[in-house]
Parts: C-alpha cells; sequence; structure tokens
C-alpha cells in the first residue's frame, strides 16, 4: 500500500492518538500529526498552520496524558489547523502559556531559564507541563482542553470561504464533537468513533480544515 493510501486509511478508519512522535500514519498518530493530516501537509508532528505555542502545548500534552483522555484531543486536530499568525498573537498565546502555568502553581525558572521560557516552543510545553502536574487529571484535564481552545482564540478568524456551507463560522472542533455524539448511519446505536468524526468533517472536502 503507498503511502498516500495508508495515510488515507489512517485519518478515516484507524487512525489512533497514541504518545510520541510516529514515522507514519500506520504506526499510530499523535494530535499534531492528525492535524498535520487534516490539513494536507507533509506528516509531520510540527504542521506549517497551526500556531507553534498551541503545537508545543499540544505536542506536551498528547505525550503526558492517560490514553483515554488522550483521545479528547481529536476536535482539537481540526480546530488548530490554520491558527499560525504573526509574532504579535504569537507572543500573546505566549505570555497566556506563562500566566496560565503560574495559575496552576508552577513557579517560573530564574536568570537565563526565565527568558528561554517565553518561546513558543518552551512556553507552550510549560503550560502543558504544569496541567499535567497540578491535580487529578479528573480535574486538570478539562481545563487543558479549555484552555487549548482559548489559544485559539487568540487572532481567530472568520471561517475560509472555500469550506462546506454546514461547517463555515463554525468551530471544526465542535463540528466534530457533534459527529462524535450522533449514532451511526441508518439506525439508532453507538455514537461514532473519533476517527469516524473525523470522516464525516473531511467527506464533503478534501479535507474539512483545508486552507486552500
Amino acid at each position: 500500500m503507498s503511502d498516500d493510501l495508508l495515510a488515507v486509511s489512517a485519518s478515516h478508519q484507524t487512525v489512533r492518538l497514541t504518545r510520541g512522535r510516529h514515522q507514519s500514519p500506520g504506526l499510530g498518530v499523535c494530535v499534531m500529526e492528525l492535524a498535520s493530516m487534516l490539513a494536507d501537509e507533509p506528516f509531520s508532528d510540527r504542521p506549517a498552520s497551526t500556531s507553534p505555542v498551541i503545537a508545543a502545548f499540544l505536542r506536551t500534552y498528547n505525550d503526558g496524558v492517560d490514553d483515554g483522555r488522550r483521545q479528547d484531543l481529536y476536535p482539537l486536530a481540526a480546530l488548530i489547523v490554520g491558527t499560525a499568525r504573526g509574532r504579535r498573537v504569537e507572543r500573546e498565546r505566549a505570555s497566556r502559556c506563562l500566566e496560565f502555568a503560574r495559575s496552576l502553581g508552577a513557579r517560573a525558572p530564574a536568570g537565563r531559564g526565565a527568558i528561554g521560557i517565553a518561546s513558543a516552543e518552551a512556553s507552550g510545553s510549560w503550560a502543558a507541563l504544569a496541567v499535567l502536574r497540578a491535580g487529578p487529571p479528573s480535574e486538570t484535564h478539562p481545563r487543558a482542553l479549555a484552555f487549548a481552545r482559548e489559544l485559539v482564540q487568540f487572532g481567530a478568524q472568520a471561517r475560509h470561504p472555500g469550506w462546506p456551507m454546514w461547517l463555515r463560522g463554525r468551530d471544526p472542533g465542535v463540528a466534530v464533537e457533534e459527529a462524535l455524539a450522533q449514532p451511526g448511519p441508518g439506525a439508532p446505536g453507538p455514537a461514532a468513533r473519533p476517527d469516524q468524526a473525523i470522516g464525516i468533517c473531511t467527506a464533503s472536502r478534501s479535507r474539512c480544515a483545508r486552507l486552500g
């Protein structure tokens, strides 16, 4: 099977979020690698279309949270595509990460470390580590998900005019969550699996969050 076919199969049918970095979708994906697939970018945990601050936060959180809660990151993969912005917005996001970490009791490093922690990569990772260490996952996990959505709102723009009508003006992550809550086609039954919801989201376009 070619790499392209494997990627499509994994994104629509068999993908499951796992820890770490992967060579191909067939070996698993993290939330950022899934975002690269939804954006039609080369398979990577650093897609160019996503905010580097948000990417750092989600990479770290993806690898630190338990497997069951990791699957809750599915809707965020669609939400974060297209979040890359200019320096001003990314600095605001980095500053918000530092505030979030301090609100959870994390202490900022001193000296040169205090300068380095303000970078996109370090600030996002530090915020994720802070929430992972802050307390019981049952309490901190909802905060982590809400914080990721908050970061998206910095510099938020209107939905791309080429997106499907049912998605325009909507949060793609919410659209995926709604799909997850709906029974499968044809009969009352269990809600769609996360990978099926991603397929629903992408069915009317090559990728629901692609920036044409």
